[in-house]
């Protein structure tokens, strides 16, 4: 399946400021498909014509092409006197690891984040699915809203990967709704740690203090029939003060349920976590 292009708009901007007008964003949410990205210097939109993207899943499958794993196991990560699940997968040649921060009321076994890791590791990316919490915690409604907590987790599993010596991968997040709140608060505190942050669905605005001082490039993904998590995320959009993006899946809900649209995340993902880690092309 080709991929249609319409013209691309180079918008002009001031390239000392970073913060984009209100009109982009109605801009974007007539097109199809629109993106609205930003470095440091300026704004540019590009509208997705006609055709929906195809998952790297479905390339590689179309090409006849398996991904082969070193090494995919389930572990047990320590966290003082608990230990939380994961599902860790490594392809032959990866050099990064993108960690997943599922959202409230989830876990790792979510199928949207399962589908997204999939076409990751077909696209030679390293993951790690875990449980934020406990079967016991989270039976406790509040504790899915606790970011404090969900972050130390992130952070814990993040020191756990770094502590492997066999691995030596280089560090990436991928958080959906308040996991992806979690993935900006740990990529504040750590600093150069995290190469890059991708919020699907994201509510970043629950870390919304912290914003500025994240140094990982981020991606905010977001569904065009999702109009409050819009509003949220252009204000988590304008607290950033990093390389950027906040991009707009036209007919899209939030939990990316419409034909296509799940695709189109996995496929900026990819293309945000190549662009920005260290990786060896498959």
């Amino acid at each position: 399946m080709q991929l249609e292009y319409d013209t691309v708009h180079m918008h002009s901007c001031d390239r000392s400021s970073t913060i984009y007008p209100d009109w982009h964003l109605r801009l974007a949410l007539r097109d199809e498909g629109s993106v609205i990205s930003t470095s440091s210097k300026c704004i540019l939109t590009v509208s997705f014509l006609g055709k929906l993207l195809q998952s790297r899943r479905e390339q590689a499958l179309n090409k006849n092409v398996m991904t082969e794993f070193q090494y995919t196991e389930e572990v047990e990560i320590p966290f003082g006197n608990i230990s939380l699940t994961g599902d860790l997968i490594i392809p032959i040649g990866a050099d990064s690891i993108i960690l997943f921060a599922h959202g409230s009321g989830s876990s790792r076994h979510s199928s949207r984040n399962r589908f997204v890791a999939r076409v990751l590791q077909d696209a030679g990316f390293a993951t790690l699915l875990f449980d934020l919490l406990t079967r016991k915690e989270d039976e406790d409604y509040a504790k899915r809203f606790q970011i404090d907590l969900l972050t130390e987790r992130l952070i814990g599993a993040t020191s756990w990967i770094e502590n492997r010596p066999e691995f030596d991968l280089n560090i990436g997040y991928f958080g959906a709704s308040t996991g992806a709140a979690a993935t900006l608060e740990a990529a504040a505190r750590l600093g150069d740690v995290i190469g890059a942050v991708v919020s699907r669905g994201g509510r970043p605005d629950l870390a919304i203090f912290n914003l500025p001082l994240v140094k990982s490039p981020t991606s905010l993904i977001v569904g065009g029939l999702d109009h409050q998590v819009i509003e949220l995320n252009q204000k988590a959009y304008k607290a950033l003060d990093v390389e950027k993006e906040l991009v707009i899946i036209e007919g899209a809900t939030h939990l990316f349920e419409e034909p296509g649209t799940l695709e189109q995340v996995a496929d900026h993902a990819a293309k945000w976590f190549r662009r920005h880690l260290k990786h060896v092309a498959v």
